[in-house]
């Protein structure tokens, strides 16, 4: 809308305004996971993650009122801001009050809900005036806001904070049992956490103790993996790719296509995740990428070096099937359980710093790809900025089968083992089991 006719602003905007406009998001969310990782220590998963329906909502009052480009400039930064909770404290939230066998699907709940998200812009904005369209966008976190309110806090802020009635009566909420029956997880919670404060943690200790760096190592390269698909690329960039690739999909049909694609894909997740494991869903996914993104690449090479017409017009279908099973296999894997691990494979002490550490690195990326890709496609051709995704996504395939653990069935406490190398009572009684 602001690129044809410039919306509230009169007049179209620039190709280098519309990529600001695309890549502060990102900026804010690295601001955004460093002050709800201090918040979510503070004041707690549940009150902090309420908080940021506030800066949602500014965003949007912003957007509502904005007369010139600036404002739109800093109403992204501010939505990036409020972006930075769920992406930093949500994995935090539902890794500590999950069941272990339940723990991934619910993990990667967050790629789901982000792609509903998607799916509900990309099948209400070209369809309605711009007035429309950020009242039924600013109305979602009012709900979110309601909704989450009658959600217990996590117990395991609770017992670190000493609050051990409350923790008792969070748990019960969350396994629907008597408080009773919750008392002796609440008693292996607390064991975890007093081995876990037992000495005073700051921000060194991520990358002195083993166990902290070598988790964030694996969170890190994750979610760089993550970025370096090319994913931001594709979602908003999502209409130029169609045009410049000649498709016969109508601009305004596409998007909503690939995000009702990317929503049936990744509610594929939660459903095998804890069946399957993380890691066979994440070499799939990275397959998956290899393949679509070469043929992507393949089409563009012949459209803009090859200029071969005849053979383009035979495949004029693959820009969409390639769009389409990147979006399909990135969501199955890649854009929801990084998200998922990271949850997983953080001490209680040091998981809202890491959170925050690993989240900011996800967005610094995101910003560099979104905001200078349009310059690397104009340097390079859009052929070479596919095929360097593709390069990017095999090495994250060899990633995931030679580094990264697995954390499937795994309970905090043997997550914590394997990292420090070291061998569990129970994954010793489980391997005599079995032999």
């Amino acid at each position: 809308m602001l690129e044809k006719d410039g919306g509230p602003l009169g007049s179209p905007i620039s190709s280098e305004q519309s990529s600001w406009i695309g890549s502060l998001v990102a900026l804010g969310a690295i601001i955004g996971s460093f002050i709800s990782g201090y918040l979510g220590e503070r004041w707690g998963r549940k009150r902090s993650l309420l908080c940021s329906v506030v800066p949602f909502l500014i965003g949007w009052i912003l957007v509502a009122t904005a007369n010139h480009v600036a404002q739109f400039y800093i109403a992204r930064l501010i939505f990036g801001i409020a972006l930075g909770f769920p992406f930093t404290i949500l994995p935090m939230y539902c890794g500590e009050i999950a069941e272990v066998s339940i723990r991934g699907a619910l993990g990667s709940f967050l790629q789901l809900f982000i792609t509903f998200g998607l799916l509900y812009s990309y099948a209400i904005g070209p369809f309605v005036s711009y007035t429309v369209f950020w009242i039924v966008c600013a109305i979602l976190p009012i709900l979110f806001f309601v909704c989450f309110m009658m959600m217990p806090e996590s117990p395991y802020f609770l017992l670190a904070q000493g609050r051990r009635d409350e923790a008792i009566t969070s748990l019960a909420k969350l396994r629907s049992k008597s408080e009773a029956a919750v008392q002796k997880e609440a008693d292996e919670i607390q064991v975890i956490l007093d081995e876990a404060f037992r000495e005073q943690v700051s921000i060194s200790d991520l990358f002195t103790v083993k166990a902290n760096f070598k988790a964030l190592i694996y969170t890190c390269t994750m979610v760089m993996f993550q970025q370096f698909t090319g994913i931001n690329v594709v979602l908003f960039y999502m209409q130029k790719i169609f045009i410049a690739a000649g498709s016969s999909v109508p601009t305004e049909q596409a998007p909503i296509v690939i995000g009702a694609v990317q929503l049936l894909a990744s509610a594929l997740t939660p459903i095998v995740v804890d069946r399957a494991g993380r890691r066979i869903l994440l070499v799939f996914s990275g397959i998956g990428e290899v393949v679509s993104l070469c043929a992507l690449g393949l089409y563009f090479y012949l459209k803009e070096v090859v200029q071969a017409t005849d053979v383009l017009e035979q495949i004029s279908w693959l820009p969409v099937v390639a769009l389409i099973v990147f979006i399909s296999t990135y969501s199955v894997g890649w854009g929801s359980l990084p998200w998922a691990v990271m949850g997983e494979m953080f001490a209680s002490n040091v998981k809202a710093k890491a959170s925050g550490i690993t989240v900011s690195v996800c967005w610094f990326l995101a910003f560099l790809i979104t905001k200078f890709s349009s310059t690397m496609e104009e340097a390079l051709g859009n052929y070479a900025l596919f095929w360097t995704f593709g390069g990017f996504s095999i090495l994250s395939v060899i990633f995931t089968v030679l580094l990264l653990p697995e954390t499937k069935g795994k309970s905090l406490q043997e997550i914590q083992d394997e990292l420090n190398g070291v061998t569990s009572i129970s994954q010793d009684v489980e391997n005599v089991t079995k032999k």
